[in-house]
């Protein structure tokens, strides 16, 4: 089974993911990686976000069902996802070797979002990349996020909050 957390960044994503690590038990699939890994092959052609590339797409998937038929159990993808024919090739993916997703959309309102991507202190070269992102973040959740996802509000909730939210559905 899959668990992919959704959402705009600064909602907790990595955060829950790391908490339902040991809580569900599952291993943690930071498809980031893959992006990083198509850079260094495939960076100088054209783009906004390696999830235009279909090799990522495709490759996320392919990861995904390899680590799940050698290891089992569950896999936490924690990866926004904004372009809903991107999303829909994925879930398509999984869906063709009969790979379960739980999809979950982690949101949190402007201010709260505001107030934790400038706190943040890991990645903070990609401050104004996540802030000039909202907008487009709260295009999708209106056209197709809160439809194909169980969206959780995490403004004013603690990440053991939403992991615990998450664990119960999951496991129910």
């Amino acid at each position: 089974m899959i668990v992919w957390l959704n959402g705009t960044f600064g909602a907790g994503k990595t955060t829950t993911a790391a908490l339902l690590k040991d809580a569900l038990p599952a291993r943690v699939f930071d498809a980031e990686h893959v992006g990083y890994l198509l850079r260094g092959i495939i960076g100088d052609l054209p783009h906004t976000d390696f999830k235009e590339w279909a090799p990522w797409r495709t490759l996320t998937v392919a990861t995904a069902k390899e680590v799940l038929d050698l290891a089992g159990g569950t896999l936490v993808i924690p990866q926004s996802v904004l372009q809903r024919p991107h999303w829909t090739e994925l879930m398509d993916g999984f869906a063709a070797h009969d790979i379960p997703v739980r999809a979950y959309t982690l949101h949190a309102d402007r201010d709260t979002f505001t107030t934790r991507v400038r706190a943040d202190t890991v990645e903070t070269g990609a401050l104004e990349w996540r802030l000039d992102h909202r907008d487009a973040y709260e295009s999708a959740l209106d056209a197709w996020m809160s439809d194909q996802t169980t969206v959780i509000d995490t403004t004013h909730r603690t990440p053991a909050d939403v992991c615990a939210q998450i664990t119960a559905a999951t496991n129910a």
